[in-house]
């Protein structure tokens, strides 16, 4: 299974050669390794019990129409049909039934991410407590539905560098042809908070309004070489797909560019997080090894220290959006999915959430990352979380700002402090 969001194998060393800093840490996971051993270990999440309650024989599920499962998946786990984006290029294992004509649908909320792919498996990405993102495929198929749980063969691609090296996920953006192939010589990009938009979305499908800012979205790559100039003009601000394939073959004709850009801060912090937790538990870990010997105590001491300073570092620096790619027109999706999400903010006195979008210069009203309300973040180990609301404390009622949070006025800083209450 391969999402246009993807993850893989980290390398391999001796738990003796682990303890230093976090930074080295972060080259030398290993989560198949204690104590995350993350093939072995048992999930407990939204999808493992899904899959309990299929097992003790209640059907929440309904086969419907030609999406099977789908819809009742969505509705189920409460994943919008508004969140639904489109990728065009066969970037997935299941290439074969992915094209321009049929792309593959991608659904997600908080905490869940969902694909569906006509004629193919339904995948799913969950997080997880305790391991991060873990991977499901289920037979789209009439019968008695199986949430079967994908290991390496997810892994073989959701587990590489762009995805920190922890099983995580990714928003690609490639150069497809006119079958959906990437063509690998143009390159690709991987797209976050931080992208200009002239690099994100290639591969994709868009629909929404951006003005005379240019992306890659909507666009197929004549020859099989990257060209010195690309003209997407027919690409932009497209309100609807239609004529570019069926799009009553699926629950949306929308792949919202809100959406999308949502998507991307999600999928990139999300790495970031199982990252720092798989970072702290090592650290944790170290401590345990390290029993009465003095010695091994304070390098393990040592080690936490310099672990939660640089984890709880990019942890703040991901949430507070720090240099995030500025928009220099204004943005507007196509379908319900802005509503939606905004309607799900916790609100504070005044009546602000951090789901409040700006979309005419940055991308939230408040920025600082809506996933901080989440279990995503609560489920954290306890010192990582206490490390990184002192490191927001600091940012936020600093007289003085580090260079990288001048993007955030003391108006904003001030907003945001109130919104979450520390």
């Amino acid at each position: 299974m391969r999402f246009s969001l993807l993850v893989a194998a980290s390398l391999i060393y001796s738990i003796c050669s682990l303890v230093g800093s976090a930074e080295a840490f972060a080259q030398r996971v290993n989560y198949e390794e204690a104590p995350i051993n993350y093939s072995v270990s048992k999930p407990s999440n939204r999808i493992s019990e899904l899959q309990s309650m299929l097992d003790s024989g209640e059907t929440p599920l309904r086969f419907e129409g030609s999406q099977g499962y789908l819809g009742s998946l969505l509705a189920h786990l409460q994943i919008p049909v508004s969140s639904q984006v489109l990728v065009m290029s066969r970037t997935s294992l299941q290439d074969n039934h992915i094209s321009p004509k049929t792309p593959r649908a991608i659904y997600f909320s908080d905490e869940l991410h969902l694909g569906y792919v006509q004629g193919g498996l339904i995948e799913i990405a969950a997080h997880d407590p305790a391991l991060g993102m873990v991977f499901y495929t289920m037979e789209n198929t009439e019968g008695s539905p199986v949430l079967k749980r994908q290991t390496n063969s997810c892994l073989t691609c959701h587990g590489a560098a762009r995805t920190k090296n922890v099983p995580g996920l990714m928003v690609r953006s490639v150069y497809p042809d006119p079958n959906g192939h990437p063509v690998v010589a143009a390159g690709s990009f991987v797209s976050t908070h931080r992208s200009p938009l002239k690099q994100r979305w290639g591969g994709w499908y868009v629909t929404g309004t951006h003005g005379d800012q240019e992306h890659l979205g909507n666009f197929l790559l004549a020859e099989p070489k990257k060209p010195k100039t690309i003209n997407n003009e027919a690409g932009h601000n497209l309100m609807s797909l239609e004529g570019r394939f069926d799009t009553t073959a699926y629950l949306s004709s929308h792949s919202d560019i809100v959406a999308l850009m949502v998507l991307e801060h999600q999928a990139d912090v999300y790495n970031i997080l199982t990252q720092a937790r798989f970072d702290i538990r090592y650290g944790l870990f170290l401590r345990e090894q390290a029993g009465s010997d003095p010695a091994a105590l304070k390098a393990a001491d040592e080690s936490m220290t310099e672990r939660l300073k640089k984890s709880s570092e990019q942890i703040v620096r991901a949430f507070l959006f720090c240099e995030e790619a500025p928009l220099t027109a204004p943005i507007a999706g196509t379908s319900t999915f802005a509503a939606d999400f905004t309607a799900l903010g916790i609100r504070d006195p005044k009546g602000r959430s951090l789901r409040d979008f700006d979309l005419k210069t940055r991308m939230f009203k408040y920025p600082c990352s809506y996933l901080i309300e989440t279990d995503v973040f609560h489920s954290l180990p306890t010192e990582l979380k206490d490390a990184v609301k002192l490191r927001l404390l600091e940012v936020l009622k600093a007289s003085e700002v580090p260079k990288e949070y001048q993007h955030l006025t003391p108006e904003t800083r001030t907003s945001i402090l109130e919104i979450l209450k520390l």
